[in-house]
């Protein structure tokens, strides 16, 4: 391997890892607003969204502080943490689908993309 070819691959890691806590991020706060929004002596539906737009929120926002630590992280507990939250992006993407929470849906979408696209880099 070239030192251009492992530097690219070092820009390519670094601006895959940024998106991906961009999307975290993104999809944090909407869904914490998704929440938000959901009256919480509401139906059982709604709690069902308000717990799924939580916990949505949580995971987004764990998995970001860890894409954005300076200090090593292992590198299994990264794509365990990428996993969980791939996983949690699309079931919440999935109950957000038919109720006034589109934007929620796409921000949780476009974060298990990022999700994905990052574990890729990892390899």
């Amino acid at each position: 391997m070239t030192s251009t070819t492992s530097q690219q691959d070092v820009f390519r890691f670094l601006e895959d890892r940024f998106a991906c806590a961009q999307a975290c991020t993104d999809c944090a706060r909407a869904c914490a607003l998704r929440a938000s929004l959901v009256d919480p002596d509401g139906t059982e539906n709604q709690e069902f969204l308000r717990r799924k737009g939580i916990m949505c929120a949580e995971v987004c926002d764990a998995t970001c502080r860890m894409l954005s630590e300076q200090s090593l992280v292992d590198e299994d507990g990264l794509r365990v943490q990428l996993e969980w939250c791939r996983g949690v992006c699309l079931e919440s993407a999935h109950a957000f689908d038919g109720h006034p929470a589109a934007e929620a849906a796409e921000a949780c979408r476009a974060c298990a993309r990022a999700c994905t696209e990052f574990l890729g880099t990892l390899g």
